[in-house]
């Protein structure tokens, strides 16, 4: 399992809430994008983006165009990190 962060644009009141990775969207992610870039990391590694349903398939194609997409779950199958 993976653990989940708040997206980019977290400001100090939505830290702890699971926000949309994707540029000023505020909405309530129902995906984790998994990825990672593997110049910089192990191949076990797992960075995550949160995407609502109207931003999941532009993240993915985003990473997926980069070789970085690895996989894309249901956030209830997220692992979340305490802040």
């Amino acid at each position: 399992m993976t653990a989940a962060t708040p997206g980019p644009d977290a400001t100090p009141d939505t830290v702890g809430e699971l926000v949309c990775s994707a540029r000023s969207c505020r909405a309530v992610p129902g995906w984790g994008v998994l990825w990672n870039n593997p110049k910089l990391h192990t191949p076990e590694r797992r960075k995550v983006w949160l995407a609502c349903d109207a931003h999941r398939e532009h993240l993915s194609e985003y990473l997926r165009v980069r070789d970085f997409l690895r996989d894309v779950v249901r956030v209830d199958e997220l692992v979340r990190a305490e802040p």
